[in-house]
């Protein structure tokens, strides 16, 4: 006997939602969803042309794909045609996979992604699910939708520029003495677009008068030499048209590098970095983009993009972000030692008013034997605090010569310390100690704001309840990332520029959260359900052993 089954019968299900699970993702999209005030979608209001859909319905669907690892806007299209999940989320509308996209790349969805992060960790924070007592940050590098081989060097612009400024320089300085045009500029002057703009005018007057001379002569002979004079003009008037043309791109390019050493030509806002998925091994640079994340309990509760491969010059911006577009920062800033900087920690202490778990890149070599039985190390050495003096291996006197301000490019200021040895001459260790020249002696450089931050790092890493926050580091915020690459399968961005990548990545990560939220929760469903069954089953025996005293008599199970 079978079911009944009939392709040919007509079926209605007014409810959609009775073929889902109990737990599915689907109403955890719309719970999320729905919890965003309606004011937020105010902005996609128009009372102009044709009705549009709904901007709760193309969220709950573009995140209803990316939870499923669908990131292309004609698969997302697909799915909202046979997806009972999709169909009940959208409420069988289907939209256009151009629609999907312009959606998802909109300028007006970035506040509603952030509501959405927001009411995320409110509901995270309701449930109890996560703390409020820190939060752990890291990066990773995901690749651009760029060519990989589309790549423009700032020192390769360097040079080309100055090579053109070398080569022009020479050019003009030829034309004036050939007596070709008149001068314009002092020898010692550099050639500004403006001055290369003048050239080319004289230049073009030059050429001009010529070839009416050579349309106004009859004589074959004098046409000639006409046209042997005009020949230098044209060919340097070709010359500097193509100087100045590449004179604006240089200037173009270094606009758009912004503090950068490349960009792809692809997609201007990517950075060329190494990423650790290197195939080939051969460290091949690709263009990307740094990705920070902010989590607690595995849950993504902030993100932000750099075009900036390095994290810790990420770090400050990314603290404001989180605070002015997110939420309150928790008392303690938690992160590696890639982020472990004199600036950082300035920041964290004085401006947010926080306190930092950053180790510093040395912090586990120093924890060695190795280190601290070296006895070539400052750091190991006796410190005379009354002269200002360090003793070296040989028992010389270091004394102090000098201070010393460094700026670095951000402009943070470092103030040094300089000492030298009194004597490095004739020194038997002198090899061992010290790189310099044998007619120098040994220097060497300390920084007392950056000592005092690094001693109350450690202090910091060596109390009980601070030094169990930093170690839940690694099985919090690493995790997340591990998700994202390998179960998401999100490994590289498909669209194009920073603030569209960036919402896209809001979704993807969204999508990851959702995923965890559901798989907690279906983990906390079959706990209860477990808790039900044994309580049911020890009612169950305390009433059979109720029975056995009112009968006397033995139960044999």
């Amino acid at each position: 006997m079978y079911k009944n089954y009939n392709t040919k019968q007509v079926t209605l299900s007014l409810n959609l939602d009775i073929y889902l699970e109990e737990n599915d993702i689907a109403f955890a999209i719309d719970e999320l969803v729905e919890s965003i005030p309606v004011d937020v979608f105010s902005v996609f209001e128009h009372r102009m042309g044709t009705s549009s859909y709904h901007p709760k319905m193309m969220l709950k669907l573009i995140l209803c794909g990316y939870t499923q690892s669908i990131f292309s806007g004609r698969k997302i299209e697909a799915m909202s045609k046979d997806s009972i999940r999709a169909m009940w989320l959208t409420q069988s509308q289907t939209p256009n996979f151009r629609t999907i996209n312009r959606f998802r790349v909109n300028p007006l969805v970035q506040p509603i992604l952030q509501e959405c992060f927001i009411q995320f960790r409110n509901q995270l924070v309701s449930q109890q699910l996560i703390d409020e007592e820190a939060i752990f940050i890291d990066g990773t590098k995901l690749e651009a939708n760029a060519n990989k081989y589309t790549f423009v060097w700032k020192k390769s612009t360097q040079r080309y520029e100055e090579s053109l400024r070398e080569k022009s320089k020479s050019y003009y300085q030829q034309l004036v003495e050939e007596q070709i045009i008149p001068s314009i500029c002092s020898e010692d002057d550099e050639l500004n677009t403006g001055n290369l703009k003048q050239i080319i005018d004289e230049l073009e007057m030059k050429v001009s008068d010529l070839s009416t001379k050579i349309e106004n002569t009859s004589d074959v002979q004098e046409r000639k030499e006409l046209r042997s004079e005009r020949k230098e003009p044209k060919k340097a008037l070709k010359a500097f048209s193509d100087f100045i043309y590449r004179k604006q791109k240089y200037k173009e390019q270094h606009d758009i590098y912004n503090g950068r050493n490349s960009y792809s030509k692809t997609d201007h806002d990517a950075t060329f970095m190494r990423m650790k998925d290197d195939h080939m091994m051969n460290g091949q640079l690709k263009p990307g983009y740094n990705v920070q994340i902010a989590t607690n309990h595995q849950y993504v509760l902030a993100y932000e993009t750099f075009s900036n491969p390095t994290d810790f010059k990420t770090m400050i911006s990314f603290l404001d972000t989180i605070k002015k577009s997110y939420f309150d920062l928790p008392k303690y800033i938690v992160a590696d030692a890639g982020y472990g900087s004199e600036e950082n920690y300035q920041a964290i202490l004085d401006d947010f008013e926080r306190t930092p778990l950053i180790t510093y890149t040395m912090y586990q070599k120093e924890h060695t034997k190795k280190y601290k039985q070296n006895p070539f190390i400052p750091d190991n050495w006796i410190y005379n605090e009354l002269a200002d003096t360090y003793i070296c291996p040989n028992n010389r006197e270091v004394k102090f010569r000098n201070y010393s301000t460094r700026t670095d490019k951000s402009g943070f200021k470092r103030q040094l310390k300089i000492y030298e040895c009194e004597s490095c001459l004739n020194c038997p260790v002198r090899a061992l100690c010290t790189r310099a020249k044998s007619s120098k002696n040994r220097v060497i450089q300390r920084n007392g704001n950056w000592e005092y931050f690094k001693a109350h790092v450690r202090e910091l890493l060596k109390e009980d309840v601070t030094g169990e926050i930093y170690r839940q580091r690694k099985i919090d915020v690493e995790p997340a990332f591990g998700n994202l690459k390998a179960n998401l399968a999100f490994n590289r961005f498909s669209v194009r520029g920073k603030d569209k990548i960036s919402q896209e990545l809001g979704f993807a990560l969204m999508a990851l959260n959702l995923r965890k939220l559901r798989k907690n929760r279906k983990d906390i469903s079959k706990k209860s359900r477990k808790n039900k069954h044994s309580e049911m089953r020890g009612f169950i025996l305390e009433c059979l052993f109720s029975v056995k005293r009112l009968l006397g008599q033995p139960l044999i199970f």
